[in-house]
């Protein structure tokens, strides 16, 4: 079962003529958004994207910018802060940090889809001291310590 969160939006006047953000597929967990500006991206290159829109979600939730898996692959762009998050208390406007990572430069124009939302609830956590955590069969086994990959050492 889905559950539909209202959430409202508020679009910006550089934002005008562009859609909302919306679900590609009746399966779709994101919504593809798109750049309200023009720019070329360099290689290395990081830009805030504008999006021209604004939006207050509820309490107990955030909205999470994620990177398009078909730029990723085709093109080496995506979102630098991945996942980035938009807090329920922000009201600015939603931009989405974009990184170049290939050697080309990458031409956005005002209109391109560049990047998925996802809204989610979100868990606080309330922290508990102890002078002692619970033994597991990990312990403190960091990076790499479970395997899964024949060229770690």
């Amino acid at each position: 079962m889905q559950i539909k969160v209202p959430v409202r939006i508020k679009r910006l006047p550089h934002g005008h003529g562009l859609p909302l953000p919306e679900y590609a597929t009746s399966g779709a967990a994101g919504m593809d958004v798109v750049s309200a500006e023009q720019l070329i991206l360099r290689p290395a290159m990081r830009h805030a994207v504008s999006t021209g829109f604004a939006v207050a979600l509820p309490p107990g939730y955030e909205m999470q910018v994620r990177p398009r898996s078909g730029l990723a692959l085709k093109h080496g762009i995506t979102v630098a802060n991945s996942p980035g998050t938009v807090d329920a208390d922000y009201r600015g406007e939603v931009k989405v940090i974009l990184v170049n990572l290939s050697d080309d430069n990458f031409t956005i124009q005002r209109g391109d889809r560049i990047a998925q939302l996802v809204v989610s609830p979100v868990t606080l956590a309330s922290w508990a001291e102890v002078d002692e955590l619970d033994d597991t069969a990990r312990g403190e086994g960091g990076f790499g310590s479970t395997g899964g990959h024949a060229g770690l050492t």
